[in-house]
């Protein structure tokens, strides 16, 4: 083949709807790193489901739980990098796994080719309504007047969930017990059934609850609060200034897929959440659609795996 041939070819994927391409031309396989039910797991099935209807390609969700997204990560990082398996990646699994762990087995950075971020979302501080607190200046009473302190659900250790939680005990001075859970869906079943006082999730994994009035929420960890959450205030509103904590959720190659791969995929991604259907559905699922072009999210990640560990030191969690 020749050179001339070669790049028209390379070309060719780089343009979606081209009849022509090479890619894709089987079933697309999303790992998600973490168990079904939880935020991670709902966006990632969102986006497959969106990608069948509006461009026929098939799009399947591969559940891989387990070490705080490291043994799902670590799976795609291995895999062939030709753009047919893909990680639903994290704040945790591209940032704050980093810092946690003392070695992990891939590396955020070299590892992986930035596909662009599908949303981004607070996470949000829970109570059982059954705890007697309405806000969370009745929370940081109630936790300083209790023999040590109250106990709080997280989706994981290490995850910004219970990251967001451990800020908290340090910015307002209160005891707190780490409760970790392997995903949201588990932990958010004891919450409500009360066999833990608080929690903190992922939004999208938890707002419902919090419609229906299952679960309270006492604020947000973002600078700003959400909009389909008016009335819930954000930490720092809630008394706790300068306290913020944002999640988001990204697609990610294994290092080495073609750059026109990683282009198409951007494009038809960022083509499905700029739809005003899917646009909507995310925000009453509590995010924010992302469709960022690959190097600007690579440099994303960059910044997160940066910015953790003098996080991490200053709340004191233990070094894995």
């Amino acid at each position: 083949m020749n050179r001339r041939l070669c790049l028209g070819l390379l070309a060719s994927l780089a343009v979606p709807g081209t009849a022509r391409a090479a890619y894709p031309e089987r079933i697309i396989r999303i790992v998600v790193p973490f168990p079904p039910g939880g935020t991670t797991d709902i966006l990632a099935r969102l986006v497959a489901d969106r990608l069948d209807k509006r461009f026929g390609q098939h799009a399947i969700v591969d559940n891989r739980p387990g070490a705080s997204g490291n043994i799902g990560t670590k799976a795609v990082a291995g895999s062939a990098p030709d753009g047919y398996t893909l990680v639903m990646a994290t704040i945790n699994t591209h940032g704050i796994n980093a810092a946690v762990f003392r070695s992990l087995p891939y590396d955020p950075v070299r590892d992986f080719a930035p596909v662009t971020v599908v949303a981004s979302t607070p996470n949000v501080l829970l109570a059982n309504p059954s705890l007697g607190v309405a806000d969370l200046a009745g929370l940081i009473r109630l936790a300083r007047a209790t023999p040590g302190g109250l106990a709080f659900g997280s989706t994981s250790t290490g995850g910004s969930p219970h990251m967001s939680g451990e800020l908290l005990k340090v910015m307002a001075g209160i005891p707190l017990t780490h409760i970790p859970y392997r995903g949201g869906g588990p932990m958010l079943n004891d919450l409500i059934a009360g066999h833990i006082p608080l929690g903190f999730d992922n939004l999208p994994s938890a707002i419902g609850h919090v419609r229906a009035g299952t679960l309270r929420a006492l604020a947000v960890t973002t600078a700003t609060r959400f909009p389909g959450l008016p009335a819930v205030p954000t930490m720092a509103e809630a008394g706790v200034p300068g306290y913020e904590v944002s999640a988001w959720f990204g697609l990610l190659a294994p290092a080495g897929t073609p750059r026109p791969v990683v282009d198409l995929l951007q494009t038809r991604i960022a083509a499905v959440l700029a739809e005003p259907d899917t646009t909507a559905r995310l925000l009453e699922l509590g995010a924010t659609p992302g469709g960022m072009a690959p190097d600007a999210f690579g440099q994303m990640v960059r910044n997160e795996v940066a910015r953790w560990p003098e996080i991490v030191a200053k709340t004191g969690v233990a070094v894995e």
